[in-house]
């Protein structure tokens, strides 16, 4: 591929740049529609090149967006980083854990039995949660995002869910009464 200007290349897991094209290259038309971005997948590498359009954020909005699909968001879902305040961080579970059954375990934590722990975090905390691979993904503003990385931290370091709920709770809670007194 031979870039045409200052440019970009990402890497995406594999079985994730289908959903990144969608289908018959509707995510990658929504995508440049809604960044400026041009997008050239080379779908065997698992390599997509990001051009800038006019905007000079348009390569890094496109880049965004790109990485939440390759860590598990629905493009619907990663859409939302075009949103004002709205980002995405990336949570590396072998900073957590050393063996590939310890990151199961922790995966596992983090989900929840069917999938009720990552719905908790995402119901109270407003961030939305992807366990993909060996990462925790988050979409939010910076305070959703500061709440939905201390659970999972909380959860990475062996607390009990238990414990986890009434952290957000609480935080939530807070949050409501600053609301309120404006």
């Amino acid at each position: 591929m031979k870039a045409e200007g200052p440019s970009e290349s990402l890497r995406l897991p594999k079985d994730r740049v289908g959903v990144a094209i969608g289908k018959k290259g509707s995510v990658k038309r929504e995508i440049e529609r809604r960044t400026g971005a041009r997008l050239v997948f080379d779908s065997e590498e698992g390599v997509v090149q990001i051009f800038p359009g006019e905007d000079p954020l348009s390569l890094l909005k496109a880049r965004e967006v790109l990485r939440a699909i390759g860590r598990g968001f629905s493009p619907e879902k990663a859409f939302t980083l075009l949103e004002e305040d709205h980002y995405l961080e990336v949570i590396e579970l072998e900073d957590y854990v050393g063996s590939e059954k310890a990151m199961v375990r922790m995966r596992g934590r983090v989900i929840g039995e069917e999938g009720r722990a990552r719905k908790t975090i995402e119901e109270l905390s407003g961030a939305r949660v992807s366990v993909y691979g060996k990462t925790v993904a988050l979409i939010g503003t910076p305070e959703q995002l500061r709440r939905a990385r201390k659970a999972v931290e909380m959860l990475l370091g062996g607390a009990e869910h238990s414990t986890v709920y009434r952290f957000l709770e609480r935080v939530h809670a807070e949050e409501d009464r600053k609301e309120v007194k404006g």
